[in-house]
């Protein structure tokens, strides 16, 4: 039953999320909202809706651990899986000088993100924090996209033309009352098979959440990125990743962390911290001008993920085989 309600929840999410995402569009484009507005707040958080909810009903629900393994394990599979994947598919060109200054803002997240994580717990006045620098984020988003409106024009042409939106007012309200009922439940049912499935693999909820529920949640991102990628858009697939770890580092654990205390395992501040760290500045190279992401560089890429996965579940399973010795 436990891996039905993964799978279940895993499902909802996805789908639910997609619903809120193009429902909240078509509804703020109604109310007046530009469109610069919207690509920078709705569809950013949206694409993060799955992780945000399932954070906070993790901590909820007593394992707070998989909130934090879901972030740094989302972080972590959308460098190596969702640039590496559509890479193998379609070499990707990258050129916007947009990547880089959010790359820069992205690195700076993940720095201060650690820092905070070495002191063994994330709680309100450190969600607060982060939320702060979300918003300062997004004040600096909106005002450099204002002073660069053929940037703008260029990244809102592409994000119409991979988002599909209701035209009906009351098919809009039905998307978003739909997405967000399913997320609840999606994030319920996911939370509660993923804690079952840990406890009989004998593993730690951050391990699942490090793997199994950080992969299922960062689909949304990798099915854009293939589309993306399909399209000859790697500006929107990198950019994407970009934009998902910050809202994934300042917002999610920024939000869940006012829910109740965080801890940081001992494991994190050791290995998982840093590969996530690894993972992110190896998009440096290919965000300078006229740098693409290779055929090459995304099998690497995929193959470190891989390791990393093989590297957990033998951890997983020497602490399982030394419980039980002890």
């Amino acid at each position: 039953m436990a891996y039905i309600q993964v799978v279940a929840g895993l499902v909802l999410l996805v789908v639910a999320g997609d619903y809120l995402v193009r429902g909240s569009v078509s509804l703020a484009r109604r109310a007046g909202v530009s469109k610069l507005i919207i690509g920078l707040t709705i569809v950013a958080f949206g694409t993060s809706a799955p992780e945000l909810v399932v954070g906070v009903d993790a901590v909820l629900n007593d394992a707070p651990t998989l909130a934090l393994g879901n972030v740094v394990g989302s972080n972590i599979a959308n460098v190596l899986l969702v640039v590496g994947l559509p890479a193998l598919i379609a070499p990707m060109v990258c050129s916007a000088p947009r990547l880089g200054r959010n790359l820069v803002f992205m690195l700076f997240s993940t720095v201060i993100f650690m820092a905070m994580a070495f002191g063994g717990v994330f709680d309100w006045t450190q969600g607060l924090i982060l939320l702060a620098f979300l918003a300062l984020f997004i004040g600096y988003s909106i005002a450099r996209r204002k002073a660069c409106p053929i940037e703008a024009a260029k990244e809102l042409e592409e994000m119409e033309e991979l988002q599909q939106k209701p035209d009906s007012y009351r098919l809009a309200t039905t998307f978003v009352v739909l997405g967000l009922v399913g997320l609840i439940f999606g994030a319920d049912l996911l939370v509660a098979g993923a804690v079952e499935v840990a406890r009989d693999f004998g593993v730690s909820e951050a391990v699942i959440g490090l793997t199994l529920v950080a992969l299922g949640t960062s689909l949304p991102e990798l099915i854009t990125a293939l589309v993306a990628a399909v399209r000859g858009h790697c500006d929107v697939a990198v950019g994407n990743v970009i934009g998902s770890n910050i809202f994934n580092l300042l917002s999610i654990i920024g939000v869940a962390s006012l829910v109740g205390p965080i801890p940081v395992p001992d494991s994190f501040l050791q290995v998982d911290l840093w590969v996530m760290l690894g993972a992110s500045l190896l998009l440096v190279p290919f965000t300078r001008a006229r740098s693409h992401v290779g055929k090459k560089a995304g099998a690497v890429m995929v193959l470190l993920y891989v390791s990393y996965v093989v590297y957990l579940a033998q951890s997983a399973e020497s602490a399982s085989a030394m419980g039980m010795t002890l």
